[in-house]
């Protein structure tokens, strides 16, 4: 019983984990969304990669300032745990508008893997890919899943 109600924690924990980090994107609250990073986190968001958390902050920062605003609304996902670590694959939707006053949507993937660092589970890897990037009447075209995750 001890081994279940440690798999229900450590799901719960890392499902915590990935809402903060969208919480943190649509606050635009650089110190929380911060947290949610291993000290050694690599991050790559559409083959632009960061690693070590003060490069990922900095991409971070790059980023929402290009943006007037951002929501991110994770959708669905998949964990799996072998002690200390873990990896799992997360849907998500944005909605935002850029600082030229454009208005964008896309839908992704991001590919994961976590580190419980501290007692508390962190991202130590985290892979954006856009299975969708364009108007948000989505009149572009799809990008195909990418193939080598």
């Amino acid at each position: 019983m001890a081994d279940l109600a440690r798999a229900i924690t450590d799901e719960l924990s890392i499902r915590n984990l990935v809402a903060r980090y969208a919480d943190a994107v649509n606050r635009r609250d650089t110190d929380a969304w911060a947290a949610t990073w291993s000290k050694g986190g690599e991050w790559n968001v559409m083959g632009n990669p960061a690693k070590g958390r003060e490069a990922v902050v900095a991409l971070f920062q790059q980023l929402m300032g290009g943006l007037s605003w951002v929501v991110q609304l994770p959708y669905s996902g998949t964990i799996e745990v072998a002690g200390d670590e873990g990896g799992g694959r997360w849907y998500l939707g944005e909605f935002m508008k850029r600082v030229d006053g454009t208005a964008s949507s896309n839908v992704g993937v991001y590919h994961d893997r976590y580190v419980r660092e501290g007692g508390e589970w962190v991202f130590a890897r985290r892979r954006f890919d856009a299975l969708y990037m364009g108007p948000p009447d989505l009149s572009a075209d799809p990008n195909p899943f990418p193939d080598d995750v």
